[in-house]
């Protein structure tokens, strides 16, 4: 019988681009799950409305916040399992809004831990990313590696894994750590590098408007990563632990770029716009991710190539355009 066959969880976060792929991977293996999403007044369930019917039907779901820490004491009775993945996680609108950020990042997270210490819940795992390593110091940057807040973003999920760090050694709540480096796939917003690029040339646009080109990341297609979380959670040698999850492979912005140009078929010039480049000491340069933590104290590795993951990606975002705003730059 399937680890997860009738295991009551709770994903937080759950109408995220992760959070959503995540949900319906959960169901799928037979899990019970509660699906905690943003409460908005249009009743709007994010990215689970994209889900097949049937998944929807399958799941409860909870419309709230978990910056109200009665809110989340109610959300977590009765869970075997707590994935915690809400948070606000556009670097360049936490410089306009750092206080969003830390409490939605830190205290929501702290909301989350207790309610879950409280309630008896058997295993949490908190979702933190590779943005809190800041720009390599080494390559490939293992779970060892120090910690460096560059954004306000960066701040608030150090701040975050550290609280889920002491409620372990403190408390012994657990908690483990995974700390997925950059997720790309169907249903990713706008916000980030691959869908922009995406949008643009599927709009026919003839100039790619990009921040800095020479930024390194380590990309992850969507259903690896939502491998990682499952593998974690179901580890009994992953509590206490983070966990880096990644491809162990670097391409610089630009390189990326002219790929999926390539892949689309279109010849177009890339442009360096500067309302989208990141404070000089605030722009993490490198980032690629050491995964041999992740292989020893689980059953998983990455199975999607680069090429493979973009044309699934390309094809998406190619038949939803139309939820997309191409001409408009989106922190």
């Amino acid at each position: 019988m399937s680890f997860w066959h009738n295991r009551r969880v709770l994903i937080t976060g759950a109408g995220g681009f992760i959070g959503s792929h995540l949900t319906e991977s959960l169901v799928r293996a037979g899990a019970v799950v509660s699906a905690m999403v943003h409460y908005n007044s249009r009743n709007d369930w994010g990215h689970i409305e994209l889900l097949d019917k049937k998944i929807r039907e399958s799941l409860s779901v909870i419309c709230g916040d978990i910056r109200d820490p009665f809110f989340c004491r109610e959300a977590v009775k009765n869970q075997s399992l707590v994935l915690h993945l809400a948070a606000l996680i556009a670097i360049p609108y936490s410089y306009r809004a750092p206080v969003d950020y830390v409490f939605t990042n830190v205290i929501g997270t702290l909301n989350i831990l207790q309610a879950c210490r409280d309630a008896g819940v058997e295993k949490i795992v908190h979702t933190s990313t590779s943005e809190t390593y800041g720009t390599a110091q080494y390559i490939p940057i293992d779970e060892k590696h120090p910690l460096q807040g560059q954004s306000p973003y960066a701040a608030s999920k150090i701040g975050a894994d550290k609280i889920a760090e002491s409620f372990y050694c403190s408390f012994k709540t657990p908690v483990v750590t995974i700390r997925p480096f950059n997720t790309f796939g169907p249903r990713q917003s706008a916000r980030a590098v691959i869908p922009t690029i995406i949008v643009q040339l599927a709009s026919g646009m003839e100039q790619i408007r990009l921040g800095s080109l020479a930024p390194v990341r380590d990309l992850s297609y969507v259903d690896d990563t939502v491998a990682g979380f499952m593998a974690v959670a179901e580890s009994s040698k992953t509590t206490g632990e983070l966990i880096n999850i990644g491809s162990g492979q670097g391409i610089s912005v630009g390189n990326l770029a002219r790929l999926i140009a390539d892949l689309m078929g279109v010849d177009v010039e890339i442009v360096c716009d500067t309302q989208r480049i990141r404070p000089e000491e605030s722009e993490v340069m490198q980032l690629v991710a050491c995964t041999d933590k992740a292989k020893k104290l689980t059953s998983w590795e990455p199975r999607t190539t680069l090429r493979e993951g973009l044309l699934k990606t390309i094809a998406f975002i190619s038949n939803n355009i139309n939820i997309y705003k191409p001409y408009i730059y989106n922190i």
